[in-house]
Parts: C-alpha cells; structure tokens; sequence
C-alpha cells in the first residue's frame, strides 16, 4: 500500500487509517454498535496485513478501553504502528468529572497524555490530537503544553480535530510567533453527503500545507450502500441505533447522491464504499481517511477504495451530485468576477 506524507511534515501515514472508536464497551462514544475485544484484536490482524500501518484512537472511545486494547495488541509491533490519539473530553459517567478534567488546559492536555501513554503501553505517541477546540482556553496555553510534551518525547508531531477555519489560523500563527510546534494536520467530518469543511477549513489546510484525516467518510455507514429509501434501516447497523442521524441523513439529497455512487459502482463492478472512500482519496489534500470497522468483513470492503482510481468524468459526476451551496461571500466574489 501506498504511503503519504502527513501536511508538510515528515511523517509518512497510510492512505487508510483504522479508526478504533467501536473498540470497547461504551456508555458514551457508539454506544450499542462496539466491536468485541476479540473482533477487535481480529480487525487489527487484518489491516495490519492488508499495508494498514496508522490507528487512530481517543481516551474516550469506549471510556478509555479502545486505548487499553490497543495497547496490548501493541505488544511487539510498536514500531510498525504510526498511533494517532486525542484528548479533550472527559472520561467516566456524565457529571462524574471535575472541572479540570476536561477541556484543552494545560493541566489536562498533560494530564490526558500521560494517562493515554499508560493505557497504550508506549512510552509515546506518533500523532497526539486536540480533539474538539475550546474557547475557553488561551491558545498559547494549548501550544505550550503540547510543545512540552514534545520536546520531552512523549509526542511526535501534533494534530486537531473539529476545529472551524479562523481557531485554525489563529493556532498557526500562535505557534508560529511563540515559537512552539504547531499542528500538522487537521482531523475533520467529510464525505460525498457531508461537504462543508469545503467552504474554509480544507482551502485552510490546503493554504497552509496541513495534512488532512478524514472521520465519517461514509456519511455514518450511509455510503456504504446498505441502506435504501423508504426502507428501515437494517438490524443491527449503526443507523438503526442512531436515529436521529437517520432522520437527518433521509432526505432528496442524500438518496440522490447514494444513487449515483451506486451507478457508479455498478459501472465498475466495485462497492458504493469503495466508490465514496475513492472520491476522498482523489483529494490532494487528503493524507488519509479513517475507516471505522466492526467486522473484519467490513474492513475489507473498506480496503478496495485502495485500488480503485476514479476517472475525472466519474469524479466531476459525484462532484456535481453531492454539490453544495458557497454561501456568503463565495457566492457574492463569484457573482462579481463573472460579471
């Protein structure tokens, strides 16, 4: 499998990542669509067989034991793992946590890490992620103690999730008048059904030679062709247990674009997953996208977006049938310069 640099930085990253948010029993994050210890252990098997190398985790996937599975599967092949995790919200029972165990404050951030650090078993992390901004928080705040955690080794390079386009900007240009280490990527929500990161924080990346994860590139499973209009959703899948998101993902516009991944799918005799994964892989901005997996079956369907290469028609098709609207002002700049 192909490898790609993450931003500018010179880590090199699968265009695949194994997103291990359904390891572990949860009460909070996938409640009621987790993997057991045991597929887990066999996902992991699996992608690291198929060029796999990078997983991606957070203290919080499964309350914490997404990380403690991790780490005992780590036993042995540390260094052929490039681990992503994240920290920001806090563990345990709502209400359970203190006012300092959550958030982006020093005492956190560090805090977080190191407790990450145990669970894994590893004495660092390749890619350590703020997981959510917080305004509450000074950025240089932030930075520093990331910067710390750097230069003492525990962390590689860093990263954030979730973060709108000006907190962005603001975080590279503290970084770059404090003199601290900035992020190297940006972990975001985009798929065919969910395009908006496209109006600022992916030219932000693009401007600034940041590397870009993808999270829910299948639109929550939706892309992945199992479900049909009019139809319930199928036992056992992560939409019929998340209705709302259900609810929001049934409308014209969505079934439309699913038609035509499933036209094009059809026509190259592959999988309305692979036809989705393989529109974000033609992004030049993408270093990776993070495939989220329950089964090692699902997995492998995931793994032939990796050999499928969309023609530019085939792209400009799903471009136009998942097309959104600018919005103010990129509508109202495109207006002017074409008048």
């Amino acid at each position: 499998m192909e490898h790609r640099a993450l931003g500018k930085s010179g880590l090199k990253v699968s265009p695949l990542c194994l997103g291990a948010m359904t390891f572990g029993d949860s009460q909070g994050f996938m409640k009621g669509v987790t993997s057991t210890d045991e597929e887990a252990r066999r996902i992991l098997d699996a992608s690291l067989d198929a060029g796999i190398d990078f997983v991606d985790t957070a203290d919080v996937y499964g309350d914490g034991r997404s990380e403690e599975l991790l780490g005992e599967w780590l036993e042995g092949r540390r260094q052929k793992i490039v681990l992503a995790t994240k920290c920001r919200f806090p563990l345990g029972p709502r209400g359970s946590a203190g006012p300092n165990d959550r958030g982006l404050s020093r005492r956190h951030v560090i805090a977080a890490c190191e407790a990450s650090l145990r669970r894994l078993r590893t004495d660092w992390i390749d890619l350590y992620q703020t997981h959510l901004e917080d305004p509450e928080v000074p950025i240089e705040e932030t930075l520093s103690a990331l910067d710390d955690l750097v230069h003492a080794g525990k962390v590689r390079y860093v990263g954030c999730s979730n973060y709108s386009a000006h907190r962005l900007v603001e975080s590279l240009w503290a970084a770059d008048r404090r003199g601290t280490v900035g992020y190297e990527s940006v972990q975001l929500q985009w798929s065919l059904v969910v395009r908006g990161a496209e109006r600022e924080v992916v030219p932000a990346c693009r401007a600034f030679g940041l590397g870009v994860l993808v999270w829910s590139p299948l639109a929550k499973g939706f892309l992945s062709g199992k479900y049909r209009r009019g139809e319930p959703a199928p036992k056992g899948s992560r939409l019929e247990v998340r209705v709302e998101a259900m609810r929001g993902l049934d409308a014209d516009r969505s079934w439309s674009i699913l038609e035509e991944v499933r036209a094009v799918a059809g026509e190259r005799g592959t999988t309305p997953a692979a036809v989705a994964l393989a529109w974000l892989l033609a992004r030049p901005e993408v270093s990776s996208v993070i495939v989220g997996a329950r089964t090692a079956l699902q997995l492998r369907a995931n793994l032939a977006a990796t050999e499928l290469e969309l023609s530019v028609p085939e792209l400009a098709r799903l471009d136009d049938a998942s097309a959104i609207e600018p919005g103010y002002p990129y509508d109202f700049i495109e207006a002017l310069r074409r008048s």
